[in-house]
């Protein structure tokens, strides 16, 4: 029996389990769009295929699946490698199936294709950041590389693929047959654990240690393990440190739970995992901005420090610091025989009450050193009584996304995340624009929880479109724009170095300039409020919570920079032994 590739294509994600499909129409997608009608599958519309990408990323971290992306060629899948690439930076699974151009035109240049340097060959655009890229030269092979698609996207350390397939592939047949094969392959590989020796070794190790610390990444929700290494943690007394990806994996609210380290974290957490004489790592690359840009005077004294490193990606592994031990495995896996391991040689835990009241005295610290600014009525208002008024508000499993910037930043260091997995931020490729469609994707994903974007005007306004979807599906996400008139960071550090301020702020015949943004947002048909004092935010924010439909706040917010005790070290290549950071900047 035969019937269309693009009708067995929309069967197969059936199949699958896949639920949403998010993308952008085109000439060489519609037969795809066509086969949808009357799926269980929901096509989320977009206006830019970046908003689509962005969309599918927040899905895929909230639902803890693999997102599906349909994009058109040329335009189609350049305007989407943004959020592609941004997705691939920080290990998340995704699908983009791509259409091409029709095969029986390869080398005649048709409309939309790129091929500059060779026929028929928009896929290899992606090459420099999926874990790979097919092209569709043969219809039969379709069921063939579509499952290999899938499975690559998810095993080892996820990532997105692209299947880019001749507009004329989707309007083939082909025998049922070919899809029914490939259905009936495993759709879950089982993951690699450690044997006990190797957890032996390294529960030992964090025994005899005087001064050990977890220190854990993304990779920790990733692989779903936040309740492993909570046990961990509690059984054995271990501070829990983390990156900006590892934030939440462990409640800040946790007797252990240290915080953020480098750039954005405080001299405390930072002191704490530098003397540290051990170091066990789980699922973190040790980016650049979470080790102090590696110097081993600010967060991470390592080989001083002795280091235990566990990731699935054995490339990362030894990348930036020398280990002791590299243990290539899942880290759910691996956690469950180390808590044994652990149980069996120390029965009763161990207990550490002095370092409980350290940690709670630096915490204290901390929110006392920040409440002049987390409680100022001042208007603008203060990045800190943003935030905290944010935090009074949400429910403890309430997800947040951020942009890059204070919104990033500040959320890092001072907003307390208590469920793992539930603040999604562009970490690797730092995108400005991700916070805005990413929540989207949350809310879909996770549609009874509450989702707010925290994020700044200059990023909502690369993505104001938005706004289109979430009035279309009637999506109730909460846009908290924090406006400081300013790509505000950047300004921040160009003043401080330079003493200028040249393109990072937003004006209009020499005044400050800002869109109307909650104007904009009644524009699209969704609610939209204008903040006008600092005792206006938090109620504007309850209402909106409680209406559950799609709402904008502009608020508008001072221009000072994260405070900051870390170090980078693109400070030094600004202004050479000044130890120079950010300074406020008046938009």
């Amino acid at each position: 029996m035969k019937n269309l590739i693009s009708h067995q294509l929309v069967n197969y994600l059936e199949d699958r389990g896949v639920q949403h499909l998010f993308g952008l129409c085109g000439h060489t997608n519609i037969a795809v769009l066509t086969a949808l009608e009357g799926s269980s599958i929901k096509f989320v519309n977009t206006r830019h295929e970046q908003i689509a990408a962005h969309i599918a990323d927040g899905y895929a971290r909230a639902k803890k699946e693999t997102a599906v992306v349909l994009s058109h060629l040329g335009p189609g899948l350049t305007n989407a490698a943004t959020g592609v690439a941004n997705a691939a930076l920080d290990s998340i699974p995704m699908v983009v199936i791509a259409g091409d151009v029709p095969s029986h035109y390869y080398g005649k240049h048709p409309h939309q294709e790129v091929n500059l340097h060779a026929d028929a060959a928009q896929y290899e655009i992606y090459r420099p950041f999926v874990k790979r890229a097919w092209r569709v030269d043969r219809p039969d092979l379709f069921p063939q590389i579509l499952e290999k698609a899938f499975q690559l996207a998810e095993s080892g350390r996820p990532g997105p693929v692209l299947v880019s397939v001749p507009m004329d592939i989707f309007s083939m047949e082909i025998d049922t047959a070919l899809f029914e094969k490939v259905k009936k392959h495993t759709r879950k590989l089982h993951k690699p654990s450690i044997d006990d020796e190797t957890a032996t070794k390294i529960v030992e190790k964090l025994l005899a240690a005087k001064d050990p610390v977890i220190y854990v990444g993304g990779g920790i929700m990733l692989a779903d393990a936040a309740a492993e290494l909570k046990k961990l943690a509690d059984h054995l007394s271990i501070p829990v440190a983390y990156s900006l990806m590892g934030k939440g994996a462990i409640s800040e609210d946790h007797p252990f739970a240290l915080g953020m380290t480098g750039f954005w974290g405080t001299k405390f957490i930072n002191d704490t995992t530098r003397n540290a004489d051990l170091i066990l790592a789980l699922g973190t690359r040790f980016a650049e901005a979470d080790a102090s840009s590696w110097e081993e005077e600010y967060t991470f004294d390592i080989p001083k420090t002795k280091l235990i490193h566990i990731d699935i990606d054995p490339n990362e592994i030894g990348r930036n610091y020398p280990a002791e031990m590299g243990v290539v495995a899942d880290l759910k896996q691996a956690l469950i025989v180390i808590n044994r391991i652990a149980k069996q040689l120390l029965p009763n835990g161990r207990q550490n009450e002095a370092l409980k009241q350290k940690i709670a005295a630096n915490r204290e610290q901390f929110v006392r050193g920040n409440e002049e600014h987390a409680n100022s009525n001042a208007f603008p208002m203060t990045p800190q009584r943003i935030l905290k008024d944010v935090r009074d508000v949400l429910p403890r499993d309430a997800f947040i996304t951020t942009d890059v910037g204070w919104n990033k930043n500040g959320v890092g260091q001072q907003f307390p995340v208590y469920e793992p997995g539930t603040v999604l931020t562009p970490g690797g490729l730092a995108t400005m624009g991700f916070g805005a469609p990413a929540a989207l994707g949350a809310k879909i994903a996770q549609p009874n929880r509450v989702v707010i974007s925290l994020v700044g005007d200059g990023g909502f306004g690369q993505n104001p479109a938005v706004l289109a979807t979430a009035a279309e599906e009637n999506i109730p996400v909460i846009w908290v724009i924090m406006n400081n008139y300013a790509f505000g960071t950047i300004a921040g550090l160009q003043k401080a170095h330079y003493g200028t301020t040249l393109g990072t702020l937003f004006q209009r015949d020499g005044a400050p300039y800002s869109p109307d943004y909650a104007a904009i947002a009644r524009a699209y048909g969704i609610e939209g409020v204008k903040i006008q004092s600092a005792d206006e935010f938090k109620t504007a924010l309850e209402q909106a919570i409680a209406s559950n439909k799609p709402c904008v706040i502009d608020v508008q917010m001072q221009n000072i920079p994260t405070p900051t005790a870390g170090h980078w070290n693109i400070m030094d290549i600004y202004s050479p032994n000044k130890k120079v950071h950010h300074v406020a900047v008046e938009a």
